[in-house]
């Protein structure tokens, strides 16, 4: 796999060589629309809402929405003026502790691999992070943008995970908070019986993607034979209504207490 950014982290007076590389991958089901005569692929153009016309891409220019409806054109020099040099250093800015971050600001990880000559420098700073329970915060510009991110200890080596700026994020206070009520004694013995119950090591090879293993299995069938399947009747939504918290909450703990947990299962790779 090759590193989508090559740079130092720099922290005071140290600097360490790294490379980075994504530590997720999308598997996403991708879909091309067709027409259904003869299954050609259905392709887009850039029309003008105006008259419909097709605009090529040497007419086209970038506007900023300052009001519905009206735009200020912004020009190749008017973004060279705002353009953040890309340094390619991850220049750690402060120590913080990770409990003290709100978790919606972590958004996506990346290995930071080391480069030869800096294994002594980047070993001090994963077990000094580690030991201290504290993580980075720093800035990088990768690919012209700049970004928040935060340097944890991962096992034996560093994350870089990427971080939306507080104003990013909406406030809980903007929806709708339950009503204070106050549970019962019996409600919350209840309650925490059947968390109790259902609790287990965190094992991830057990969840996996139903939707997409279905879908691929539809895929497999109409290759092989082209059979077609009548959609299976929709199972009918319970009723929100709750009688009594107390009965359904130990009904759930005898139905929790007679299943077993599911065992991991492999992914089919598709043909």
């Amino acid at each position: 796999m090759r590193p989508i950014w090559k740079g130092t982290i720099s922290f005071g007076l140290v600097s360490i060589p790294i490379s980075l590389f994504p530590a997720t991958r999308r598997e996403e089901l991708n879909f091309r629309l067709l027409r259904a005569s003869d299954l050609s692929p259905v392709n887009y153009k850039r029309v003008a809402e105006a008259d419909g016309k097709e605009v090529p891409w040497d007419k086209i220019v970038k506007g900023y929405e300052y009001e519905k409806g009206k735009y200020v054109v912004l020009k190749d020099e008017d973004f060279a003026r705002v353009d953040i040099e890309a340094t390619r250093t991850v220049e750690i800015v402060e120590f913080v502790r990770l409990v003290e971050i709100d978790p919606l600001l972590f958004y996506r990880p990346y290995y930071m691999e080391v480069e030869k000559g800096g294994d002594k420098a980047y070993s001090l700073l994963r077990q000094a992070l580690a030991d201290s329970e504290l993580i980075g915060i720093a800035k990088v510009v990768i690919k012209t943008r700049q970004h928040l991110a935060a340097i944890k200890p991962q096992q034996k080596g560093l994350m870089l995970e990427l971080m939306r700026f507080p104003e990013e994020l909406l406030q809980a206070a903007d929806f709708r908070q339950p009503a204070a009520t106050a549970p019962s004694k019996p409600e919350m013995a209840m309650a925490k019986k059947l968390i109790e119950s259902m609790s287990g090591n965190w094992d991830p090879a057990m969840f996996k993607d139903d939707y997409r293993e279905k879908v691929e299995e539809v895929v497999q069938e109409k290759l092989r034979e082209g059979v077609k399947h009548s959609p299976e009747p929709k199972k009918k939504p319970r009723s929100a209504k709750v009688i009594d918290l107390v009965s359904v909450l130990q009904e759930s703990i005898k139905h929790a207490h007679g299943k077993s947990r599911p065992k991991p299962v492999t992914r089919k790779k598709a043909a």
